[in-house]
C-alpha cells in the first residue's frame, strides 16, 4: 500500500490520464505514446523544475498529503466522570464552579521572563513568500487581538526591494521589515510577541542588530529548519533584474540570472521565473552558544530556536544544547509540513513525521530531567488544525511542550476574511458566504463583542484580523469543552493520563496506553473491591 499518490497531485497541477495507475510510480498502467497530459513525468518533460514547486507562488499554500502510518488521530482523549483539576487556588469542586466556559486555556513559555498567550497556539513563520508580505496586515494584527504569538520568518530584509545596506554590508534600513514590526506593535496588548527569525543570509545581513537597535525587540529566533523541507528558504521572482538583484545581495538564485544563455531563455519566455534560495546552515555546539550569548549581547531577553524534522540527532542536538544555552522556546516542527514555497517531492518524502517526532521529544526531555537538567519549554508543529490535535499534543507532551506551532490554519483565516470584504466590494459574495449575510457585521459572529472592545479602532483593524480572531475564539471554546470533559480546568494540569491509543502501534510510538489497557488496574479495583 503506497501511503501516497506519487507522480500526480493538484499541488504541482497534475493529474493522471487514466483511472488505473501503478501504486509505486504513479504513472499509468497504460501509457499512451501521444498522450495529452498531464502526469508529473509528462509536465516535467518540457517544464523541468519547475514542477518540483506547488503553485501558483504567491497565490498558494501548499500541504503534505502522505498518510503516515500513525498520527494523532491513533489517539482519543479520556473523559471522566468526577474530579476537577486546575481550578484556582481555595475554589472547591463542584457543578457551578467546574464550568467549561470558565476553563483557562492560558499559556506561557520562556527560561526566566515569560511571555504569556491567551490560547496555546502561534504562527508558524510568515516570512519572504508573497502568501506573507501581502496578506501582512490581517496576519499581524489577528495575532495581536488573538493575543497570540507571530513569528516574522527569515529573509525579510533580504528580499526587501528598499532595503539599505551600509559600507559594512549591514541593515541600515528595511521599510518593509518596519512595517512587519510596527504593525503587530500597534494592535499588542501584552499577550504574545513578535519575534524575528535569523538564518544564514539574516545574520550576514546584520538582521538582529536592525530589530535590536530600532526596534527595541525583546525576542530573537534561530532558526536550522522546518517541517516542510531540509533546504534554506526559497521564494520565486519574475522579474530578471530582480532576480540579479538578490543574487548581488549574496543568496543563491537559480536558473543564474547573469548567464547569458539564461538571460535569453528568460526574454524568449521560455524561463517564466527564477528561484531565490537561502543556504543550508551549519551548527555546532560551540557555534550554537556563542551565537546565543552573542544575541544576549546585542540586547534580546529571549532567544528562542526552530528546528525541523531532521534526524534523531540532530533533535537530541536541539534538546541537550537549547537546555545548556537556556533557550526559551524550542519549537520541533515534523514531516510532512506546510508551505508557501518549498519542493513537493521532498516534503513528502523526508523528515521524521510529527507523531513521531513528538515522541522522541518527550523521552528525550525525560531522559534530560533525570539527569538533573532543566529542559526548556517546547513547542510542536506539523500538520495542526484543530483544537482536539492541539490537546492530544499538549497532552501527550505534558509537562513540556506548552503550546502547538499552526501554519496554514492560522493563515486561513485571515485570507477568508479579506476575501470576504472584497467579495462584497464587488458583489460576488458566494453562496457559501451569503447564506450567513451580507454584511461584515451579519457575517462575523465575533463582530460586535470586537466594536465594544475597540470602539472607533474597529476601522483599523482589516478584516482578515477579523477572521484570525474569529477562528481563535472558535479554538479557544472548543479547547475548553474538550479540557473541561477531560476534567482540566486549566492547561498546567492536563497530562499523558488523559489520553488513549487506539492501535498497538501508537501505543509503542507514543508510551500512551492502548485503550484496553489504559486505567485497567484501577477499574479492576473498583470492580473487584
Amino acid at each position: 500500500m503506497n501511503l501516497k499518490r506519487p507522480n500526480s497531485n493538484e499541488a504541482v497541477g497534475t493529474v493522471n490520464r487514466s483511472r488505473d495507475v501503478v501504486p509505486m510510480s504513479g504513472m499509468c498502467s497504460r501509457c499512451v505514446d501521444g498522450c495529452k497530459g498531464a502526469c508529473d513525468v509528462w509536465l516535467a518533460s518540457f517544464r523541468g523544475r519547475e514542477v518540483l514547486y506547488p503553485g501558483p507562488f504567491g497565490e498558494v499554500t501548499a500541504g503534505a498529503d502522505k498518510n503516515y502510518p500513525i498520527d494523532y488521530s491513533h489517539l482519543n482523549i479520556h473523559g471522566y466522570a468526577c474530579g476537577a483539576n486546575g481550578l484556582p487556588d481555595g475554589v472547591a469542586a463542584n457543578p457551578d464552579t467546574a464550568v467549561f466556559d470558565d476553563v483557562n486555556t492560558e499559556t506561557d513559555y520562556g527560561w526566566d521572563i515569560k511571555v504569556k498567550m491567551r490560547v496555546p497556539i502561534f504562527t508558524g513563520a510568515l516570512g519572504s513568500t508573497d502568501i506573507a508580505r501581502i496578506n501582512w496586515e490581517h496576519f499581524a494584527v489577528g495575532a495581536a487581538i488573538s493575543g497570540i504569538t507571530l513569528v516574522c520568518g527569515e529573509n525579510v530584509c533580504g528580499v526587501d526591494p528598499e532595503l539599505k545596506l551600509g559600507s559594512d554590508g549591514k541593515v541600515v534600513s528595511s521599510p518593509e521589515m518596519d512595517r512587519r514590526i510596527n504593525t503587530y506593535k500597534k494592535f499588542h496588548e501584552g499577550y504574545g510577541e513578535l519575534l524575528v527569525q535569523m538564518n544564514v543570509e539574516d545574520t550576514r545581513l546584520g538582521t538582529a542588530e536592525y530589530v535590536a537597535s530600532k526596534h527595541n525587540l525583546e525576542t530573537i529566533e534561530l532558526k536550522w529548519g522546518q517541517g516542510a523541507k531540509c533546504i534554506g528558504g526559497e521564494i520565486k521572482v519574475k522579474n530578471l533584474e530582480r532576480a540579479q538583484e538578490l543574487k548581488k545581495r549574496g543568496y543563491i538564485v537559480l536558473p543564474d540570472p547573469t548567464r547569458a544563455d539564461n538571460i535569453a531563455a528568460f526574454k524568449d519566455g521560455a524561463i517564466k521565473e527564477f528561484e531565490r534560495h537561502s543556504r543550508l546552515g551549519f551548527v555546532s555546539k560551540e557555534g550554537f552558544l556563542e551565537e546565543v550569548d552573542r544575541l544576549r549581547g546585542i540586547g534580546f531577553k529571549r532567544v528562542t530556536l526552530k528546528t525541523g524534522a531532521y534526524s534523531m540527532k540532530e533533535l537530541a542536538m536541539a534538546i541537550r544544547w537549547s537546555s545548556e544555552a537556556k533557550i526559551d522556546l524550542l519549537t520541533i516542527d515534523g514531516a510532512p509540513g506546510g508551505t508557501g514555497m518549498s519542493p513537493w517531492p521532498m516534503m513528502n518524502e523526508w523528515g521524521i513525521p510529527t507523531f513521531y517526532i513528538q515522541s522522541l521529544a518527550y523521552q528525550m526531555a525525560e531522559a534530560l530531567k533525570k539527569k538533573g537538567m532543566r529542559v526548556p519549554d517546547l513547542a510542536i508543529a506539523g500538520g495542526f488544525a484543530d483544537e482536539a490535535n492541539a490537546f492530544k499534543a499538549l497532552a501527550m507532551g505534558a509537562p513540556y511542550f506548552k503550546a502547538v506551532c499552526m501554519g496554514r490554519a492560522l493563515m486561513i483565516p485571515g485570507m477568508v476574511g479579506k476575501n470576504i470584504e472584497k467579495w462584497i466590494k464587488d458583489g460576488e459574495l458566494p453562496k457559501t458566504v451569503s447564506k450567513y449575510g451580507s454584511t461584515i457585521p451579519e457575517l462575523f459572529v465575533t463582530y460586535e463583542t470586537l466594536k465594544e472592545k475597540y470602539g472607533n479602532r474597529l476601522s483599523e483593524i482589516p478584516v482578515g484580523a477579523i477572521g484570525i480572531y474569529t477562528y481563535a475564539q472558535k479554538f479557544r471554546t472548543g479547547m475548553q469543552q474538550i479540557m473541561a470533559g477531560s476534567r482540566n480546568f486549566s492547561l498546567k494540569s492536563v497530562n499523558r493520563n488523559d489520553l488513549m491509543a487506539l492501535t498497538p502501534e501508537a501505543a509503542e510510538v507514543s508510551g500512551i496506553p492502548y485503550v484496553m489497557e489504559s486505567y485497567r488496574d484501577q477499574a479492576w479495583d473498583i470492580l473487584l473491591e
